[in-house]
């Protein structure tokens, strides 16, 4: 009997937490991909093998897109979207905030995904038209209605020095009206934090699928909302990002002034 997909997608995050676990505040190898900090060591290489080998031993006709692998084609209408270490900086640098993130994807569409913390055990989860859970408990955005009481998070580029889509001002404009933000370091949790209230609202650009399809899924499911600066659907591609309970997403639209 084949195992679930959401099932598999959770043993799979598990097992990669693991191996991050075992190498997290040891000495590593740690190289440099294109950009500034754009960091990838052995331990991201490794917890993405045993997630595609294990994916592969249920279902070897599977195709993926991983962040290290890259796009590997298979004659399927289902697609495995991976990030094995969301938060390599952050890793590489002994901050314990970093989380695997795992989406499946049939034609086109997200079907299930889960995003796991391995440092506190926090594994969030979603299948399409089923709801979103963090562990067994069922999870809802937050009912926040006013921007400037609300908790936002959001990320930087790593050609943020190039100041893409005006990122460095939307920043600036958000924590100069006192409503405080945070800057994690992993986009997959961002997104799983606001699905389970802790955060109202995210934004940032230039983020690839492998950081967002299983967040998306997992926000949406649990009441979010997710566009783009233009307030069109995101669906997880594209060169910006807005994420929110949905009750303050015109009011941080605004912020970045998508009119």
């Amino acid at each position: 009997m084949l195992i679930p997909y959401i099932e598999l997608a959770k043993d799979s995050a598990y097992k990669a937490g693991k191996i991050l676990l075992e190498g997290f505040g040891t000495d590593f190898i740690i190289n440099n991909k294109e950009g500034i900090n754009n960091l990838v060591t052995e331990y991201d290489t490794r917890a993405e093998k045993i997630i595609i080998d294990n994916i592969l031993s249920h279902y070897p006709n599977h195709s993926f897109l991983a962040e290290e692998s890259g796009y590997t084609k298979a004659d399927t209408e289902y697609r495995w979207i991976i990030d094995p270490l969301d938060g390599t900086v952050n890793f590489a640098h002994n901050l314990p905030v970093f989380s695997v993130s795992i989406a499946l994807e049939k034609n086109g569409e997200i079907i299930c995904g889960c995003v796991y913390n391995p440092v506190l055990d926090q594994m969030f989860h979603a299948e399409l038209g089923k709801g979103a859970f963090k562990g067994d408990t069922k999870i809802l955005v937050s009912s926040q209605d006013d921007i400037h009481k609300s908790f936002l998070v959001t990320g930087f580029p790593y050609n943020i020095s190039e100041n893409p889509k005006n990122a460095i001002e939307h920043f600036v404009k958000v924590v100069g009206s006192g409503i405080p933000v945070r800057r994690l370091g992993s986009a997959a949790l961002d997104l799983a934090y606001v699905a389970c209230g802790i955060f109202d609202g995210f934004w940032e650009v230039y983020l690839n699928p492998w950081d967002v399809a299983a967040g998306m899924l997992i926000l949406r499911e649990a009441g979010g909302k997710m566009t783009h600066y233009d307030n069109t659907t995101y669906k997880h591609t594209g060169e910006t990002v807005v994420a929110s309970n949905g009750i303050i997403h015109d009011e941080i639209l605004k912020f970045i002034d998508y009119k």
